[in-house]
């Protein structure tokens, strides 16, 4: 704890080595959560980097209220920034195609569950949601990953509430199906 503490000082007043020990720890953890809102392992790349350099420049901002919990927050403060980033990227590059390209390697995800059932579930879960239309997947990930309310997110991407609403009601329809076939092909192999 008192190693994180002096790393979170370093970066508040941007020590290069503080700031390279942290973008390594937790690059992962931002590149997990940018790809989730991005088409390609690049542009998650290009987010998370983005994401870091906004992390950086307002470290001074970060304050330790809670030492037990500090890491928490700080990985709560660091992924909204990177959300933040991925936002800003699709805005700024008009970048909202209506169906995006899925590609084997965006259904590749560790999961450290010993349960192969649970394992494979996972990433079949995973690679229906990045199956979404982008626009829907944007609503879905922030409403129900993030835990955005419908009026957070209408702010945020610059929507009517209403219009948040039915995004995530037809994801839920769309991944519903999918569960509903997968299922159902699950069964007849069965019999």
């Amino acid at each position: 704890m008192e190693k994180l503490l002096q790393i979170i000082y370093g970066c508040a007043i941007q020590d290069r080595k503080c700031q390279k020990i942290l973008y390594e720890q937790y690059y992962g953890t931002c590149l997990k959560v940018a790809f989730r809102y991005m088409d390609t392992y690049e542009q998650a790349v290009e987010v998370t980097n983005d994401g870091f350099v906004k992390i950086f420049r307002n470290f001074s901002r970060f304050e330790i209220r809670d030492r037990e919990r500090m890491e928490i927050v700080m990985l709560g403060w660091m992924r909204r920034i990177v959300i933040n980033a991925a936002i800003d990227y699709r805005r700024r590059e008009k970048n909202i195609p209506e169906i995006s390209e899925l590609t084997q390697s965006g259904c590749e995800y560790k999961d450290d569950s010993q349960l192969s059932d649970n394992s494979l579930m996972f990433k079949e879960l995973i690679c229906m949601i990045r199956e979404l239309p982008p626009v829907y997947r944007l609503v879905f990930n922030l409403h129900v990953i993030e835990g955005y309310s419908h009026a957070e997110i209408a702010k945020k991407l610059g929507i009517m509430v209403g219009t948040s609403k039915s995004n995530l009601f037809k994801a839920k329809a769309i991944l519903q199906k999918k569960l509903n076939s997968e299922k159902s092909a699950f069964v007849t192999c069965v019999i």
